[in-house]
């Protein structure tokens, strides 16, 4: 699971992340919804120990990362917003690598290498540099590579940017399977209707705060109008802002 006590994070006087609470339990896929520069990605990265919090802690299935990173971030995989691979590696190597990082190696991890590539229609592709491969295949590697060693939880951040449909199916029932044999996935995510299909609960940020945070049903009985989820993330970042850009256009 993941626990985020009183998380902050100041650059300067700037506050991105602002003592946030939250627990995502075993089991759970939860949608993590905000505005740019709401604090999304800036919560992610602490999460996953690439930022260092100003203040407050990080516990990824019951291990402080801060007292014990090492431990903390083997049961982590992560997919950020923007991958970044070793384009002279081939797709299997760079599995291998990534394995090799958690000190996993072998057959198994060969197998399950070969397994993973296939998945997301790379098998063909798995002894080419990755220098040849498109964003939607660099990105399909970079998600294929946070499960190579079989972590407890994974952080994505906009996990369908440059995914044809096909993988867009793949990739929410590998998650959909991933949480039903007990693990944790934390998502960002700008596409809404995603969010409200695919996530067991769903927290908005704002403003480095949590605004809401619940199952649908939970949002729309906090909500005094209920509606979509589109229409109370409006109503918890912004409404606003959004009539006067319409008023805007009506003058």
């Amino acid at each position: 699971m993941i626990e985020l006590r009183q998380l902050t994070k100041r650059y300067g006087d700037f506050t991105a992340v602002n003592a946030i609470d939250l627990t995502v339990p075993r089991g759970e896929l939860f949608g993590f919804l905000g505005p740019n520069g709401a604090g999304k990605t800036t919560t992610l990265r602490l999460i996953a120990g690439i930022l260092q919090p100003t203040s407050g802690s990080v516990r990824i299935g019951g291990t402080d990362l801060h007292a014990d990173p090492r431990t903390a971030k083997a049961k982590l995989g992560f997919i950020p917003d923007r991958p970044f691979i070793y384009e002279k590696l081939t797709g299997s190597e760079f599995l291998r690598f990534v394995a090799g990082l958690y000190g996993q190696d072998g057959p198994q991890v060969e197998h399950r290498g070969r397994e993973l590539l296939a998945l997301f229609d790379l098998d063909e592709w798995r002894d080419e540099l990755v220098e040849s491969y498109s964003h939607g295949m660099r990105q399909k590697l970079i998600i294929a590579s946070a499960f190579i060693h079989r972590p407890e939880v994974i952080v994505v951040d906009e996990p369908h940017v440059g995914l044809d449909p096909k993988s867009m199916k793949i990739l929410r029932e590998l998650f959909r399977e991933y949480v039903n044999r007990g693990h944790t996935i934390m998502m960002s995510t700008h596409t809404l209707e995603v969010a409200e299909a695919m996530c067991d609960r769903i927290g908005i940020i704002a403003g480095g705060v949590i605004a809401a945070c619940g199952t649908m049903q939970d949002l729309r009985a906090g909500a005094a109008e209920g509606g979509s989820l589109e229409q109370i993330f409006l109503r918890m970042t912004g409404e606003n802002a959004a009539r006067e850009l319409v008023d805007v256009l009506n003058v």
